[in-house]
C-alpha cells in the first residue's frame, strides 16, 4: 500500500510538468488576479505568501481545512498545526497574535469562514519584533479588507467516531456599526480520548511490562468577545476577553504489569500487579486585553500599546493503585498514592509598538515588552501501603506525606530594533535585534519523609537575540533568499513545577524545577522557481535543549543507599545539545482548470543528538544495576529520514460544489530524545458538499491506521525502553455549517495580546 500511495504522489507531481508549457503561455498579472495561474504562492522578503481570494480550495472550507492546504503546513493530529522544519506554529491574524489558548484557537480556526481570508503568510524565520521563542514559525492570516455595517456569522456541528464517539457545536457572530465592530465565539464539546500503551522496560537482567488503557473524558466550553471602537479616523480603542474552561472527571488509567527479575538467590521469578488509577482534573483559563492604536501618517507609521492580565488555574487530584497479585491471582499487599496538585498562574503585561516609514522604502521599528508572572503550586502527596487480611484490605494507619509548596516568580522585560529597506525592485533586506532580561526566583517550600524542607532557585539571564534576512529576486522566474535568527526557549510553567505524575507504581514523569532556559539558533536558504516550486534549506542549533530524559535503574540515593526496585523516570531537564538540517522541495500548482489543486512536499531531515545525564537533578540520585555499576543515559546517535506531505484538492463538477480532498504524509524513522521513533503515516479522505449557506463534509482520518507512535530504545550499558502509543487516530467525522448574514462583515481589527507569550507557555 505504501508503494501504490508512493507512485501516485510522483505521478501527481508529474503532471505539473505535463502543464508548464501551457502554463507558460498565458499572460499573468498581479497576486489580485482571479485566477490561480496567478502569483498565488510566492516569496518575498522574509515571508511565503500564499493568495487565497479566489481559491476553489477556500469556497465553502473552515480556516483549519484551508491551512492544511497551505504550502509548508501539515498536521499530524488535526489540531496543531506545523510549519515544516519547525516544533510549533504561531497563528496571528492581520499581523497580531491571536488571543486565545490552544483549545479555543483550534476552534476558532475550524469555525472561520475560509472565505473571509484574502492570503496565508507563513512566516518560517520571524524577525525581531516578533516574541517567539525557540524555532517557533508564523502563520500570518490576512482578512479581505472590503468590509460593510451590519451582521454575520456562522453555525457549526461536527460528531466524531474513533474508539468513542464525540461531539461539538460552534456559534460565531460579527457585528459592524459606523464606528463599533463587536465579534463573538462561543464553542463546546465533548469527547473522551482514548490511548493504549505498551510500555517495556529493563536491563539484560531483568525486564518490565505494562499493557493497558488510559481513558480521559473532556468537557469543553469557551468562548471570546472582542469589541474595537474607532475613536478617530486615525485611533482605535479595542477590548478583548477570551475564555476556556475545561472538566475531566474520572480519567483512567488500567495497566496489567509483569516483572521478571532474579531473588535473592538468583532465580528468575515473574511478579504480576495491576495499575489502576483515577484522576479528577478541571482547568480555567481566563484573558483580559485592552489595546490603543493611532495611525501616524499615510505611509502606515503607527504606534501600538497594550495592557493584558492572565489568569489560568488547573486543578487536579488522582488516586493511583498498585497492586500485587500471587500466583492464585489473589490481592496480597498493594499501594495507594494520592497526589493533589493545582497550579494557579497570574500575569500583567504590557507591550509597546512604534513603527515609522519613510517614502523610500525604508521602515524602523522598535518597541518593548514587560511581563510580571507568579505561579502558585501547592502539591500534596499521600503514600498508603496495605495487606490483605483475611479478605480485607487493611489501610496503613500512618501514610508517608510529601508535600511541597513551590512559588515561581518571573519577570521579564525585552525590547526589539529592526531595520528594513527595499533597496530596488530585485532586492530588499531585514536587520534586527532583541535584547531580554528574564529575573526569576523558585521557592520550594515542603515536607518530605518526615523532614522539613526549604529551597530557593534563582535564574537571572541576559541575552541579545540578533535576526538577518535579505530577498533576491534574481529575475521574474528566480528568487533566493536566506535568514538568520536567534531565539530562546524558556520553560513552561507546568515543566518548572516539581511534581511527579505516575504512570505505575514505578514508571512515572517528574518534572524539574532547575530547567533553564535554551538557545536555538535557526538559517534558512530558500530558492523559488516561477512561484510554483522551491526548495528549503534548513539548519537548527539548540544549546541546552529542553526535553524528557528516561533514567532507569536501581536507585541510588545522596546517602549511598539503594533500592531494591528498577526504577524508571522520565524527567524533564536540560539534556546537550542537538541540531537538525532538513532539504525539502515543494511544488504548489493547479491543474486542468483548477479541477485539481497539488501541494506536495518531499525532502529529508538529518538529526544530531549529544546528551548525556547520570543522575537525577531534582533529587541527586543516581542509577545503578545489580552489580551497583552506574547507569548513564547517553543518546549520541544520528539519523536521515524521509518526509512527505501531499495535499491535494480535486473538484468533482463545473459549479465548483463537489470536492474531493486526498491528504497523506509520511515520516521515516528519525532519532528523538527518547530513542529511535518508527515511521509514520497518515492517509487521510474527505469529500465536501456546498449549497447555497450550507456546507455537508465527512472527512476519513488515518484510513490505514498507521499513524501510531512507537519508539524504541538500546543503551550499551543493556537498559533498554520501549513505548508504542496508539491514540486512535483513525476515525470519521461529519460536519454541518451554516453562514449567514452579510458575509462581507469583517472584524475592525484583531489585536494582539501583551500576554500571549505567556500563554503559550501554560500549555
Amino acid at each position: 500500500m505504501k508503494t501504490t500511495i508512493l507512485i501516485a504522489a510522483i505521478f501527481f507531481s508529474g503532471l505539473t510538468f505535463a502543464q508548464e508549457k501551457k502554463q507558460d503561455s498565458l499572460k499573468t498579472k498581479s497576486i489580485e488576479g482571479v485566477t490561480l495561474t496567478k502569483q498565488v504562492f510566492k516569496k518575498q522578503s522574509d515571508r511565503f505568501v500564499y493568495d487565497v481570494a479566489a481559491s476553489p480550495v477556500a469556497k465553502g472550507n473552515t480556516t483549519f481545512d484551508l491551512l492544511k492546504q497551505t504550502p509548508l503546513l501539515s498536521t499530524t493530529d488535526d489540531k496543531t498545526l506545523k510549519i515544516v522544519g519547525k516544533n510549533n506554529a504561531l497563528i496571528y491574524i492581520n499581523g497580531r497574535k491571536t488571543n486565545m489558548d490552544a483549545e479555543s484557537l483550534t476552534q476558532f480556526l475550524k469555525n472561520t469562514p475560509a472565505e473571509n481570508i484574502q492570503k496565508i503568510e507563513v512566516i518560517t524565520v520571524p524577525g525581531s519584533e516578533y516574541q517567539v521563542e525557540s524555532s517557533d514559525g508564523i502563520i500570518n492570516i490576512i482578512l479581505k479588507k472590503k468590509m460593510s455595517d451590519g451582521t454575520s456569522g456562522n453555525m457549526r456541528m461536527s460528531n466524531t467516531q474513533n474508539k468513542y464517539n464525540a461531539s461539538s457545536a460552534s456559534f460565531s457572530v460579527n457585528y459592524r456599526k459606523d464606528k463599533l465592530g463587536i465579534n463573538a465565539n462561543l464553542s463546546g464539546g465533548e469527547n473522551i480520548n482514548p490511548q493504549t500503551y505498551i510500555l517495556r522496560n529493563g536491563t539484560d537482567k531483568m525486564q518490565n511490562e505494562s499493557v493497558g488503557d488510559i481513558d480521559d473524558p473532556n468537557k469543553n466550553l469557551g468562548g471570546y468577545l472582542n469589541i474595537d471602537y474607532q475613536l478617530t479616523e486615525k485611533s482605535n480603542l479595542a477590548l478583548s476577553w477570551n475564555s476556556w474552561a475545561n472538566k475531566s472527571y474520572n480519567s483512567t488509567i488500567d495497566l496489567y504489569n509483569t516483572l521478571i527479575q532474579p531473588n535473592k538467590k538468583g532465580v528468575m521469578t515473574t511478579t504480576h500487579t495491576w495499575t489502576k488509577n483515577k484522576e479528577d482534573a478541571r482547568n480555567y483559563n481566563n484573558s483580559l486585553n485592552l489595546n490603543y492604536e493611532i495611525k501616524l501618517d499615510s505611509l502606515g507609521s503607527k504606534f501600538n500599546a497594550n495592557a493584558a492580565y492572565l489568569n489560568y488555574k488547573r486543578f487536579q487530584f488522582s488516586n493511583n493503585n498498585t497492586l500485587v497479585y500471587d500466583n492464585q491471582n489473589e490481592i496480597t499487599t498493594g499501594k495507594t498514592i494520592t497526589q493533589n496538585i493545582p497550579q494557579i498562574i497570574n500575569n500583567f503585561s504590557g507591550m509597546v509598538d512604534y513603527i515609522q516609514k519613510f517614502k523610500n522604502d525604508f521602515t524602523f521599528s522598535v518597541g518593548g515588552n514587560f511581563n510580571k508572572t507568579k505561579t502558585d503550586n501547592d502539591t500534596q502527596n499521600y503514600t498508603y501501603l496495605f495487606v490483605n487480611e483475611q479478605g480485607e484490605h487493611i489501610l496503613n494507619v500512618q501514610p508517608d506525606p510529601d508535600f511541597n509548596h513551590f512559588i515561581y516568580d518571573e519577570n521579564i522585560y525585552g525590547a526589539y530594533l529592526t531595520l528594513e529597506k527595499k533597496f530596488s525592485d530585485k532586492f530588499s533586506g531585514k536587520v534586527g535585534a532583541r535584547y531580554e532580561i528574564t529575573n526569576s526566583l523558585g521557592t520550594a517550600d515542603g515536607w518530605q519523609k518526615g523532614k522539613p524542607s526549604y529551597q530557593e532557585i534563582e535564574r537571572n539571564y541576559n541575552n541579545l537575540l540578533p535576526y538577518l534576512s535579505f530577498n533576491y529576486a534574481i529575475n521574474d522566474k528566480n528568487n533566493v533568499s536566506y535568514s538568520f535568527s536567534s531565539r530562546m526557549r524558556r520553560p513552561s510553567f507546568w515543566e518548572l513545577n516539581p511534581v511527579r505524575n505516575y504512570i505505575t507504581d514505578f514508571n512515572y514523569t517528574q518534572n524539574n524545577p532547575f530547567v533553564k532556559a535554551s538557545s536555538t539558533y535557526n538559517q534558512e536558504l530558500t530558492y523559488m522557481y516561477k512561484n510554483s516550486y522551491f526548495l528549503i534549506l534548513n539548519h537548527s542549533y539548540v544549546k541546552d535543549q529542553i526535553t524528557q530524559v528516561p533514567l532507569q535503574g536501581y536507585v541510588k540515593s545522596v546517602d549511598g543507599k539503594i533500592g531494591d526496585q528498577n526504577v524508571l523516570r522520565y524527567i524533564r531537564t536540560n539534556f546537550g545539545d542537538k541540531q537538525e538540517m532538513s532539504a525539502m522541495l515543494g511544488i504548489q500548482k493547479s491543474l486542468f482548470k483548477q479541477y485539481l489543486t497539488l501541494n506536495f512536499n518531499a525532502g529529508v531531515q538529518h538529526n544530531i543528538n549529544n546528551g548525556t545525564l547520570a543522575e537525577d537533578p531534582t533529587t541527586g540520585d543516581t542509577f545503578v544495576d545489580k552489580e551497583e555499576k552506574p547507569l548513564i543515559y547517553r543518546n549520541n546517535i544520528k539519523s536521515t529520514s524521509l518526509i512527505i506531505t501531499s495535499n491535494n484538492t480535486i473538484r468533482l463538477d463545473k459549479k465548483k460544489t463537489w470536492f474531493l480532498g486526498v491528504n497523506y504524509f509520511y515520516v521515516d524513522k528519525q532519532q528523538i530524545e527518547l530513542g529511535m521513533l518508527k515511521n509514520l503515516m497518515s492517509l487521510d479522505l474527505s469529500i465536501k458538499k456546498n449549497w447555497n449557506e450550507w456546507t455537508f463534509a465527512v472527512n476519513l482520518n488515518d484510513v490505514l491506521r498507521t499513524n501510531v507512535v512507537e519508539i524504541e530504545d538500546y543503551q550499551a550499558n543493556g537498559n533498554y525502553n520501549y513505548i508504542r502509543n496508539d491514540m486512535y487516530r483513525r476515525s470519521v467525522n461529519v460536519s454541518i455549517t451554516y453562514n449567514f448574514g452579510n458575509q462581507k462583515v469583517k472584524k475592525v481589527r484583531d489585536i494582539e495580546s501583551a500576554s500571549d507569550a505567556i500563554k503559550n507557555r501554560t500549555r
